[in-house]
Formats: structure tokens, C-alpha cells, sequence
């Protein structure tokens, strides 16, 4: 018995012995691998874990330092500031190990937060394929952290992720804003530049806010307290269920289907008491009241013509995008299906025997679980295309809905909208140690139906963000969003343009800049494809702010004051440079409107006094107190710029409540 019992014994020891030996190994957190940056002009933080307080020794630029881990095993250090350079070699090491990190530059990082437009990959942007293939920019350094959640902050990135240098394979998915917001520094100030990816499409403001940012917040202090004590994979089966049964629905709901057989699909079908609309084009933004904040399924119906030589081609359906998932028939035969890719273009090959001579009958059945759903490309690229010939298939379709959905539970699967803080804890918390030079910042889709608020929870992040740097004056840059959807008739209070204004009202806080798109949106998709415009304005800001051109425009003309005088408002502005440009071949000015005390707002005419200076009127309106510009979730008649080239921003003079100023987080 003695003899085999010391078996036991000796194995819990060796065990033992590993774990010691497996705790005293040096690591440090994600964002420090081969091929990264520092942050030039700020002193290196360099930290992670060790054994109990083992001395860890490190070079760094043919420099040595030393340091110490504490009792449970944490260490930090940091090494003087250095000039932009590179590249370095940098070595940690302890007492069982070393780390070696490899190709080193130093200069400025900024980080590129937000949402789906900031997310949005550098190959879907326009002319993406040109674009991917010349981005080789070595002294550019990519670093992409994945879509985490968290109910508490993170001391690292809880994945497999790296720098790497700008090649086309590496940038092709990574932030269009980003890539060319850095590009455009990098080749102005010389310097190498870090980007920092950490965003996610369809998220709020409020998840990417710490608990610290709502401390002193009489009702979102309570929330977050709650956020720390969430089981978060309990949640995400929860969701996951209730997820399942409302997608399941898009199949059992669907008057066009009864299981796999597609009735609405098949040969000889009548569509001619179905309605009609334009396509390629959103159905949300149509002006259709039956398609109008619909989610669910809608069936689409054409025809087109084929002689016989081209109906025996070889033969591609090029739809461009589809909100979000569709099947595709052509003379009752499936010839294409795509699931829930909402940002891709629809390449489809016709099996040979499909295609007919004469009248052609194409379908398209399409899912759309949440925002503008349908076909939402350009017209040019919506096409059949054979060998010989291009026949487009944009114009007029039928249409019938097959489903009306309720909305998404819990914003889909539970996720990073589900509470607040669930993305700073783990997409930010682990960055903060690490120093940076900025933020530019594109997000507030998600937030238009609470407009009002924005303006307060916005000024939070942007003030959490600096509080967890220890950096007050760290710029903050970010995108007001730009036009989408159907223009309005007849003017109108404006989610959208609420939002807007809660945007411009950051700009009270120091150090920040707010590039505008409200002119290079699309009508037809939330996502406009024209990044390289939006990261240029944006390094207009950084330029100015950051890079010593002081008096550089940045923004477009914004307004200054009102004054009312023979029944019209006459308008100054900053910001215009050697002053307005318009354009309009005959020079009117559009998207003004003008309201008396009744507060109906009318279009109204509008004309340059002078540089800085613009009268406002019209005839509807004899005694005016109030003027609004570009007041719409699409002002896409605007037309007025200053000199640099940048349009003017949108702005109102009156403080009347709008859509959103009762609706709060909940």
C-alpha cells in the first residue's frame, strides 16, 4: 500500500511544479505582436503578467529596462516617449521565457470606432477592387478587434488577432473610412500611421459607453449597475431561442410558400393584380405606405425579352446588393440564393436550359429582418448579361408582400445592443492602456429614434473615452450622418435631422471635428458606398486639429445667427471661406424653409447677400421666426457650399420640440 500510494502524491506534486512553472510564464495582452506601432511623443506602456514579483528584463532601441511583477502576478512599465521611426525590435523577458516582438513602428494611431459605415470593408467601397489592389502602405499598420460582448471590462482582447502591415490582403476588409482617413495622413505628415478597428454594425451609442460614463445619470446609473450581474451566455441562448422562432416565421408566415414549395414562384403564376415599383431601389425609402418600416418578405415579378441566339448564351444575373436574404426563379426555376448578406453583390450563373426564346419570367423572393430591405444597387449594374448582349432589368416590377414580421426580438440574437456598456467592456477596456493619438467616430444610425437624447449620451462617450485615456484633449472626429431615403414633399419634423443636430452639439466640446455627408448619401441604401470623400473630410479635421494647419476649412458653411427684417431672415454664417458657392446653373439656393408662429414650415426662396450672408423668405410666410436648412432625413435638392468645396451643415434657428423629445432608453 505504501508503495502505491506515493504515486498519487508524487503526481499532485508534478502538477503543482507545472502550474508554478505555467504562471511564471511572461504574457502580455493581444495588442502587443509583431509588426505593431506606439504611439510617438507619448511614453510606452508596455504590461501583462508574470510569475509572483519575477523581475522582467526588456530592450527596447538598444536601450535596457527593468521592472517588477507585484504578488499576484501583474507588471507594468513605461519607457520614454520616442520620435515617429522605425522599424524596432522589442524584447521582454523573464525568468522562464522571453517575448520578441518584431518590425516596430512609432507614430500616430487612431482609432476608428462606430458603426455598419465605419465597419463597411475597403473593398465594398467605391471602385473597392482599384483601391484593394493599391493599398501597399508598409509604414500603415492595421489592427482589427473581432465583434466581443462583455458585462464587465476586459484587460485583454479575448481573441486571436494581431497588427499587420497595409497590403491589399489585409486592408481589402477592414474599414474604408479608416484605410482612407490614415492614407490620407500618412502621405500629408509623413509619419506611419496605426489604425485601430473597433466597431460593429447596428449597434447604439449606449453599449459603447463605460458604466463610469453614466455615473452621475439619475436613470442609466441604475441600468449599468445591473449590466455586472447578467449571464451572458444564459442571455445568448435565451435570445437565440426566441431568435429561431421569429426567423422560423419568414418560412410558415409566408403566404407566397407552403414549406419548399414557392407558389408565387411557379409557371403560369398571374401577377397583374399585384402593385408596382421601381427597382433596383429599397422598399422602406419608396413612399409606399403598405412597404413603409416593413420587415418580413416581399416578392418581386418581371419579364424581359430573348431571341433565340441569346436565350442559348451563357448567361449571368448582376443584381448588385439585397437587404437581406433572396432566392431567385426564372421561368420557374431556382437559378440563384443568397442568406442574409445584406452588403453583397448577387452574381448569379443561369444554368443552360433555363432561358428561353420570347417572354422570360424572372422572381425574386427577398427576407428582410431589419432596415430598408430589397434590391439597392445601381441601375447600371442591375442587369442579365450574356456573352453578346446586356439587357437591364431595372424599371418597373410587381410586387406583393409575402409577410409582415414583428420586430426582432431583443434587437436579433441577444447582443451588443441588448444593455449598455456590453462593447466598451470588451472591445475598448482592453485598449485604454494603450496610447493613442485620437478617435474618429461614425455611429448614429441606431439612435435616430432616440434623436433628443443623443446629444447628451454622445457628449458621455466622447467624454468617457478621454476620462479612461487620462487624455482631456484627445481629438475626437466624427461623421454626421449623411442623406438616405425617399426626400420629402412637403417639410416635416425629422428624426434624422435631430440626430444631426445632436451630433453638431458635440462640437461645444473642445478638440473635436464633425465631417458631413449629408451630400454623398443614397437614396436607396443606408450605406453609401463613397468612403474615400468621408475619410477626406475627416483628415481635413485631423489636419487642421492635429497637424498644424490652423487655418485650414474643415467644415462647410455653418450657421451663426438670424435676423428677421422686411418679412425675410437674414442669415450669417461662418466657415465660408471667400464665401458661398451654389450649385445650381441659374444659382437658387435649396432645401430652406421658412415658418411663422403657427410653426408650419414652408419651402421657401433663398439668396447670397454677400460672402457670410444669405436673406431667406417666402410668400407663404409674411411675418417668419423661424428658418430651417436641410431639415430632413434626405435633403438631396442641397446645394449650397463654401469655397473649399464642402456643403453647408444643416441646421435650425428654433428650439421647437421635434419627433424624438420625449423618447429615452429604456
Amino acid at each position: 500500500m505504501h508503495h502505491t500510494s506515493r504515486y498519487p502524491t508524487i503526481l499532485i506534486l508534478l502538477c503543482i511544479s507545472l502550474s508554478t512553472i505555467v504562471q511564471a510564464q511572461i504574457s502580455m495582452p493581444a495588442i502587443f505582436s509583431d509588426n505593431m506601432m506606439f504611439q510617438r511623443e507619448k511614453e510606452i506602456h508596455l504590461w501583462g503578467k508574470a510569475g509572483k514579483k519575477e523581475r522582467i528584463n526588456i530592450e527596447f532601441k538598444g536601450e535596457k529596462y527593468k521592472t517588477k511583477a507585484d504578488k499576484t502576478g501583474n507588471w507594468s512599465v513605461y519607457l520614454p516617449s520616442a520620435k515617429a521611426g522605425g522599424p524596432y525590435n522589442l524584447t521582454v523577458k523573464g525568468k522562464k521565457n522571453q517575448l520578441q516582438f518584431a518590425n516596430i513602428l512609432i507614430g500616430d494611431i487612431w482609432l476608428c470606432g462606430g458603426q455598419s459605415n465605419m465597419e463597411w470593408y475597403l473593398e465594398n467601397a467605391d471602385d473597392g477592387e482599384a483601391e484593394v489592389n493599391a493599398a501597399n502602405y508598409p509604414e500603415i499598420r492595421l489592427f482589427d478587434v473581432p465583434h466581443l460582448m462583455s458585462n464587465t471590462p476586459k484587460d485583454d482582447i479575448e481573441a486571436d488577432v494581431a497588427w499587420v502591415p497595409c497590403t491589399p490582403e489585409t486592408a481589402k476588409q477592414f474599414s474604408a473610412i479608416g484605410y482612407f482617413f490614415g492614407r490620407a495622413i500618412h502621405r500629408e505628415a509623413g509619419i506611419p500611421i496605426g489604425l485601430l478597428g473597433s466597431n460593429w454594425g447596428g449597434t447604439i451609442v449606449e453599449t459603447w459607453t463605460s458604466a463610469e460614463g453614466y455615473i452621475d445619470h439619475p436613470v442609466m446609473s441604475k441600468i449599468v449597475e445591473k449590466v455586472a450581474n447578467i449571464d451572458l451566455e444564459k442571455e445568448k441562448n435565451k435570445g437565440a431561442t426566441e431568435h429561431a422562432k421569429w426567423l422560423a416565421k419568414f418560412t410558415t408566415d409566408d403566404k407566397g410558400r407552403n414549406g419548399n414549395d414557392f407558389l408565387w414562384a411557379k409557371e403560369g403564376m398571374d401577377y397583374t393584380n399585384w402593385g408596382t415599383l421601381d427597382l433596383p431601389g429599397s422598399w422602406e425609402p419608396s413612399g409606399h405606405a403598405t412597404l413603409k418600416e416593413l420587415d418580413g418578405v416581399v416578392w418581386f415579378q418581371n419579364t424581359f425579352n430573348l431571341t433565340a441566339v441569346q436565350a442559348a448564351e451563357p448567361s449571368s444575373l448582376i443584381l448588385g446588393p439585397i437587404d437581406d436574404s433572396d432566392i431567385i426563379w426564372i421561368n420557374g426555376k431556382k437559378v440563384g440564393e443568397t442568406y442574409n448578406q445584406y452588403d453583397k453583390d448577387r452574381k448569379y450563373k443561369i444554368p443552360a436550359g433555363v432561358l428561353k426564346s420570347g417572354k422570360n419570367t424572372i422572381v425574386i423572393r427577398v427576407e428582410d429582418y431589419i432596415g430598408a430591405g430589397g434590391p439597392y444597387g445601381e441601375k447600371e449594374e442591375f442587369l442579365l448579361k450574356g456573352k453578346s448582349f446586356k439587357k437591364s432589368l431595372a424599371g418597373t416590377w410587381h410586387y406583393k408582400i409575402g409577410m409582415a414580421a414583428s420586430p426582432m426580438p431583443s434587437g436579433g440574437d441577444f447582443g451588443p445592443n441588448s444593455n449598455p456598456t456590453l462593447l466598451y467592456n470588451a472591445m475598448i477596456a482592453p485598449l485604454v492602456k494603450f496610447p493613442i493619438k485620437g478617435v474618429i467616430w461614425y455611429q448614429g444610425e441606431s439612435n435616430a429614434g432616440r434623436a433628443y437624447e443623443y446629444a447628451d449620451f454622445f457628449q458621455r462617450l466622447i467624454k468617457d473615452w478621454r476620462n479612461h485615456w487620462h487624455n482631456p484633449q484627445m481629438p475626437f472626429l466624427f461623421v454626421q450622418l449623411a442623406n438616405f431615403m425617399k426626400p420629402i414633399e412637403t417639410p416635416c419634423d425629422d428624426a434624422w435631422a435631430e440626430l444631426r443636430e445632436s451630433q453638431a452639439k458635440a462640437l461645444a466640446l473642445p478638440y473635436t471635428g464633425m465631417a458631413t455627408a449629408i451630400d454623398i448619401g443614397m437614396e436607396s441604401s443606408i450605406h453609401p458606398t463613397n468612403k474615400q470623400e468621408v475619410g477626406r473630410r475627416l483628415a481635413l479635421w485631423a489636419k487642421k486639429l492635429v497637424y498644424g494647419q490652423n487655418d485650414l476649412l474643415a467644415s462647410g458653411p455653418t450657421f451663426r445667427q438670424m435676423t428677421i427684417k422686411n418679412g425675410a431672415a437674414f442669415l450669417t454664417f461662418d466657415n465660408t471661406g471667400e464665401g458661398f458657392d451654389v450649385k445650381d446653373k441659374y444659382g437658387y439656393i435649396k432645401e430652406f424653409t421658412i415658418a411663422g408662429k403657427d410653426k408650419k414650415f414652408h419651402w421657401a426662396k433663398a439668396e447670397i447677400v454677400d460672402t457670410n450672408t444669405i436673406k431667406v423668405w417666402s410668400d407663404a410666410v409674411r411675418s417668419p421666426v423661424a428658418v430651417r436648412f436641410a431639415w430632413a432625413q434626405n435633403p438631396a435638392d442641397l446645394n449650397l457650399y463654401n469655397s473649399a468645396g464642402l456643403p453647408a451643415l444643416p441646421f435650425r434657428t428654433d428650439d421647437w420640440k421635434g419627433k424624438t423629445f420625449e423618447v429615452r432608453y429604456k
